[in-house]
């Protein structure tokens, strides 16, 4: 108890995620609207509320395909890099793993290991690039370091959430190297990355589910 989470945990964590994600519609296109296309908000919106609509049906046994579920839905409608990236993030971190009964803090590392490096594969992004890549890797690398000291799963996510948070605010000092936000060189600065905004609203949210619920 509270170091593993079973795929029904796991999916009632993504719901909770999904309806934080759409909560947070507004905000997102706010931020996008500045320095993007400004549909990031009404993208990110429109997957996961398809997670909130087609998620409760799937009738799991293993985690990883919790994992895959929700980023094929993702995948499948939000469209756009968006969708793709955020898929990719949900996805791609399963491809290889095995099935299991349950994860513990150790397999969160891993699987979001293998997503942030097929993403960075993916969209040739690193630290410093004004990116979701700069709230996702101190995330990753917070979970590793987790359970590298043997914390608990509610203690992992939420020092993945606290960086998660560092990375976004990392954000608003840079200048952009992707995207319509390039174009807008040192304007830029001072307003975070929609992508970094919404990967740490995934991961708080992970956070305050798992504080209540493991």
């Amino acid at each position: 108890m509270g170091n593993q989470m079973t795929a029904q945990e796991l999916k009632e964590m993504f719901l909770f995620v999904a309806g934080r994600v759409v909560e947070n519609e507004e905000h997102l296109t706010e931020i996008d609207g500045k320095i993007g296309d400004g549909d990031h908000g009404t993208g990110m919106a429109m997957g996961f509320r398809e997670i909130l609509r087609e998620l409760p049906a799937c009738e799991a046994e293993h985690p990883e395909e919790i994992f895959k579920e929700a980023g094929t839905i993702l995948l499948d409608t939000m469209g756009g890099a968006s969708g793709v990236l955020f898929g990719t993030m949900f996805i791609s971190g399963i491809v290889k793993r095995p099935l299991n009964d349950f994860l513990e803090i150790k397999d969160f590392a891993e699987i979001f290991r293998s997503s942030l490096d097929a993403l960075k594969r993916r969209g040739k992004a690193k630290i410093g690039d004004k990116t979701m890549v700069d709230a996702f890797e101190p995330a990753v690398i917070a979970l590793e370091k987790s359970a590298a000291d043997r914390l608990a799963l509610k203690e992992g996510l939420a020092a993945a959430a606290q960086s998660a948070r560092a990375g976004m605010e990392y954000t608003k000092e840079l200048k952009a190297r992707f995207g319509r936000a390039k174009y807008f060189g040192e304007k830029a600065i001072g307003i975070p990355d929609a992508g970094a905004v919404s990967v740490w609203i995934i991961y708080q949210a992970m956070s305050d589910w798992a504080a209540e619920n493991i």
